[in-house]
């Protein structure tokens, strides 16, 4: 396994949610989330809780992935079958590189827990030189999937400033 150490991380976490975003509900998943990116060394350069709507959401995307000072987002919730449910679509709008691998970890370890985890849709890739990953949107899912993701970060946030060749 790789390093969990993500000291070379600067990240966004997005939360995706009309209820969240309209102050119907606690951010109890970002809030996970910047936890966790936290207690491995990670900078929280933003964090923002936005509505399912798809142009929006593609919008925040890009222009944080076009920051120079990020290179990791992870957003959490609009992953599943909902009709507002638009998180992946959004991010396919702007990734420039898909990378399968670590959404099919995520379901496939989250399998183990839910069978639930069949009809989570969540996509990961690269846009500029930012690595985007679609998480679901509760506490639990996001521990679990980060536990999927965590070993992989370090190294993929090296490759992506061109630290290392393999």
């Amino acid at each position: 396994m790789g390093s969990t150490d993500l000291k070379n991380a600067r990240a966004v976490v997005i939360t995706v949610s009309d209820a969240c975003s309209r102050g119907e509900r606690n951010d109890d998943s970002g809030e996970a989330l910047k936890n966790l990116l936290q207690e491995r060394g990670a900078e929280i350069v933003a964090s923002e809780i936005i509505s399912d709507d798809l142009q929006p959401l593609s919008q925040t995307l890009r222009r944080y992935a076009e920051m120079p000072t990020v290179n990791l987002i992870i957003t959490t919730g609009g992953t599943g079958l909902g009709p507002r449910d638009n998180t992946p679509e959004a991010t396919q709008r702007v990734l420039e590189r898909e990378v399968p691998g670590i959404s099919e970890a995520i379901r496939a370890e989250s399998l183990k827990f839910t069978p639930m985890a069949m009809i989570s849709r969540g996509v990961s890739g690269v846009c500029s030189d930012a690595l985007i990953i679609n998480l679901p949107g509760s506490p639990k899912a996001v521990h679990e999937s980060f536990a999927v993701i965590a070993p992989v970060l370090h190294h993929a946030m090296e490759l992506l400033a061109g630290r290392t060749k393999h």
